[in-house]
């Protein structure tokens, strides 16, 4: 937990209850279904918590936002910015069943009350409108954004779209440059290594897609 208030100060009690439970529900769920690698659980909070706050310490999503967390597999990055915007609604999606058991328990146990979880694929949901979608590591940036641009709102031009993102922000690591060339768009794209000082995010990057 001090890894986490090293980057963020202003946690509530109860986030901060809510936070400290979720290595331990990982790690009874990890003994029963795979969700997080066992190697990785030795560093929960570093690699799969703060990675997914990352977008919180770019982004400020605003109250009543309607945000899909496209491919989630066991919650991330939607449960812990769940817990961060208590006030956002976070749509978790994902074709594998299990996954999203594991998702609707975590978020049930620590009382969140802003996740609802659907058993499908992103490219099957048409009739919904999000005014962001989140992803990690699930597919290539062409079929991110394919998938996703159908699915956002126009909430119009914003004075700062940092607090007020329209659009899909995905977290993903590696040599970027082939995958960008391959889409129409011109992601802005953030190292993460120098927003959290940990090695562990060397090469891990954060790119937007504004909805233009």
């Amino acid at each position: 937990m001090e890894q986490l208030k090293k980057y963020f100060e202003d946690f509530t009690p109860e986030q901060i209850g809510q936070l400290e439970a979720l290595k331990g529900l990982y790690g009874e769920w990890n003994s029963r279904i795979n969700v997080i690698s066992r190697k990785d659980m030795d560093h929960f909070n570093e690699h799969h918590v703060l990675h997914s706050l990352s977008i919180a310490a770019l982004f400020d999503l605003p109250d009543g936002y309607e945000v899909m967390d496209l491919g989630c597999g066991g919650g991330f990055p939607g449960i812990p910015l769940a817990i961060l915007f208590p006030a956002v609604h976070f749509h978790m999606v994902d074709s594998i069943k299990k996954k999203l058991t594991v998702v609707s328990s975590i978020a049930a146990t620590i009382g969140l009350k802003n996740i609802t979880t659907s058993h499908t694929r992103a490219e099957d949901m048409s009739g919904m409108k999000f005014n962001l979608i989140i992803s990690r590591a699930v597919a290539p940036l062409k079929d991110l954004w394919r998938w996703s641009k159908p699915l956002l709102k126009k909430t119009g031009p914003a004075r700062d779209s940092m607090l007020q993102p329209n659009g899909l922000i995905c977290l993903k690591g590696g040599d970027l440059a082939r995958e960008i060339s391959e889409t129409d768009c011109k992601p802005l794209i953030w190292e993460i290594n120098k927003i959290f000082s940990e090695e562990y995010f060397l090469e891990k990057y954060l790119l937007y897609i504004p909805n233009k």
